[in-house]
């Protein structure tokens, strides 16, 4: 899982739509806190995207043997059953 660390900080020089600086100058905005944050946020749905992507071959493969075999835990998990199997009787 990623952590997000709010360690130091380093300067870059951006390009933003001087309409839209402008507009958030005049809010009052932290334009460094603001970028931070949604950039932090962009970098995290990224990162996921592709961990699914180069997993998605074990993941589907994982399924594939919990749909043939089950789980370990299945014989245990009352919440999942028909009624019928949980009290031994067969539903009329």
């Amino acid at each position: 899982m990623l952590r997000r660390d709010d360690g130091a900080k380093r300067p870059v020089n951006l390009s933003l739509s001087a309409k839209t600086l402008d507009r958030a100058r005049a809010m009052g905005m932290n334009l460094s806190a603001t970028v931070d944050q949604l950039l932090a946020a962009e970098v995290e749905r990224q990162y996921w995207a592709r961990w699914n992507e180069d997993n998605k071959e074990a993941i589907a493969a994982y399924n594939e043997r919990v749909e043939r075999e089950g789980l370990w835990s299945d014989r245990y998990r009352t919440f999942m059953r028909p009624e019928s199997a949980e009290d031994g009787q067969d539903a009329a």
